[in-house]
């Protein structure tokens, strides 16, 4: 969970250089991450929607949407500058696994999302635009403490993620348009893109057993140990932020 923390973490752990390309190039390849990932992500959402009886709620969706457009316009320029690194990725990887550790032990009160579900997922997604956060986990963390199950919850973060997902993807590509993107990459970034469908794909069955998991507390596990990793690795390092 969390392209980003992945993309800032584990780089950094295996010794890669990926920390030290410019700006605009490693955006390309984020963007090709990004695109690669959401049409499996789209259709995983759909299915699992029509295994429910539900359909696409257009204000839902806007409700969901609105939090982290508004945060990504006003906050994305300092975050980026400001955090990323090892660190501070690994602090937000712990913070965030112990939080959803502690909303999954919440009661599963209702089956079906309303409005106040739907914007407080969008505002746990505007959250994750801290990296190392996770957007699905900072959504299935606002569902579970406003007390949806966990097979609701899991419906109403993957629907949300979708056009956050595509909307960041499509910034981000202008934005590398407008600048101009290295020819050079452009190998890498199909490579990354197909890889990212490829392992989106295969994931794809997970959610059907995330719906029927007795508890997250695996997710949170993973999370916090990753974090916990990260942490270790920072302070025999010299910091990178």
């Amino acid at each position: 969970m969390s392209s980003s923390g992945h993309l800032a973490l584990l780089p950094s752990l295996l010794g890669w250089r990926y920390a030290s390309l410019p700006g605009d190039s490693r955006k390309s390849f984020e963007v090709a991450l990004h695109a690669g990932s959401a049409p499996v992500l789209a259709a995983v959402a759909l299915r699992a929607g029509r295994r429910a009886g539900e359909s696409l709620d257009p204000a839902a969706l806007a409700l969901a949407l609105l939090p982290p457009v508004a945060a990504g316009l006003a906050f994305e320029g300092p975050i980026e500058r400001r955090l990323g690194g090892m660190r501070s990725v690994g602090l937000a990887q712990v913070a965030a696994g112990a939080a959803l550790a502690l909303a999954d032990g919440r009661p599963q009160r209702r089956d079906k999302s309303n409005a106040g579900d739907d914007l407080a997922v969008g505002l746990g997604q505007a959250i994750a635009l801290v990296p190392g956060v996770s957007r699905s986990g900072a959504a299935l963390t606002a569902a579970r403490l406003r007390g949806l199950s966990r097979p609701a919850s899991l419906r109403l973060a993957l629907t949300a993620a979708v056009p956050v997902t595509l909307g960041a993807a499509a910034l981000k590509g202008m934005r590398v348009a407008r600048t101009g993107a290295d020819r050079q990459l452009l190998a890498p970034a199909l490579a990354g893109a197909g890889a990212a469908f490829l392992s989106a794909a295969a994931a794809s069955p997970l959610v059907a057993r995330l719906e029927r998991a007795r508890s997250w507390a695996p997710l949170a596990a993973y999370r916090i140990a990753l974090g916990t990793l990260a942490l270790a690795a920072a302070g025999r390092a010299r910091p990178l932020e």
